[in-house]
């Protein structure tokens, strides 16, 4: 008997977390997620883009039906933070989590001579260890099964970018995390990915060189363009869903065919 859900209610009840939610990738994430009837926890790090946040919920909450979000402001380069947006998730959305997008992510141009230590702690607490502590604290209140874990990676982890060895090395991180953790969880039916954008247009590719972006979308055979944050939220949005499950374990990237791993 076909499911009276519709399409744009294929999450509905479930609870989501998206770090990282403020602006780009993250807010439409959340925003897609809340689309599909998913209750979205959505985290930000400073007073800054509390507008950001504010403006995300408003779309949120002015959708047709009824839709559930909660902001949360944390610092994911504090390790206690994990644990404190879990338990407010849980607290005001609902007694499990069962989709964890870890979007939350820095970039820093640095040539391999000029590292500093501090630099590498910038990048790799937030880009690693906070996916690492996220994927911890939400692991004991996952669904009995059909979690979903998806981890945001970039093309960078795979590619060679000059100044960008912590950036790029951070995302191959992700990508081996995202598959000792498919094979740790597989066995009580959850699934963990990484989606990996090329080029997409949000503040963070202003830190990228031009010449860099340039020659990414010479090479983009899909209409030569930049993606969209919303090319992302819908690979995003699949994996969430059940029509994902026997995906687990895997890099995809979504990049226009920029790269075809």
């Amino acid at each position: 008997m076909p499911s009276s859900t519709s399409v744009s209610e294929t999450l509905l009840g479930k609870v989501a977390i998206v770090t990282g939610a403020s602006r780009g990738i993250g807010a439409q994430i959340a925003f897609e997620l809340a689309k599909r009837g998913a209750k979205v926890a959505a985290t930000y790090t400073s007073p800054s883009s509390e507008p950001s946040i504010e403006k995300l919920m408003e779309r949120i909450f002015t959708m047709e039906s009824h839709r559930e979000a909660h902001p949360i402001r944390a610092d994911l380069r504090d390790p206690t933070a994990p644990a404190l947006i879990v338990e407010q998730t849980i607290k005001s959305l609902g007694p499990r989590v069962d989709i964890l997008v870890n979007n939350a992510g820095c970039e820093l141009a640095r040539p391999a001579a000029d590292i500093t230590a501090s630099d590498f702690a910038h990048v790799y607490d937030l880009n690693v260890r906070a996916v690492a502590l996220m994927t911890a604290a939400v692991i004991p209140h996952l669904p009995p099964s059909g979690g979903r874990i998806i981890n945001i990676g970039s093309i960078g982890g795979r590619s060679g970018f000059k100044d960008f060895s912590l950036y790029c090395s951070s995302k191959a991180a992700v990508e081996g995390l995202t598959r000792c953790y498919a094979a740790e969880l597989g066995a009580k039916g959850h699934t963990v990915n990484t989606v990996c954008p090329g080029p997409v247009s949000t503040d963070m590719l202003n830190g990228i060189p031009k010449e860099i972006v340039e020659n990414q979308l010479r090479n983009t055979p899909l209409e030569n363009r930049r993606g969209s944050t919303d090319d992302i939220a819908q690979v995003v949005g699949f994996l969430a869903e059940e029509g994902s499950r026997w995906v687990t374990g895997q890099t995809i990237s979504a990049s226009g065919g920029h790269c075809m791993w």
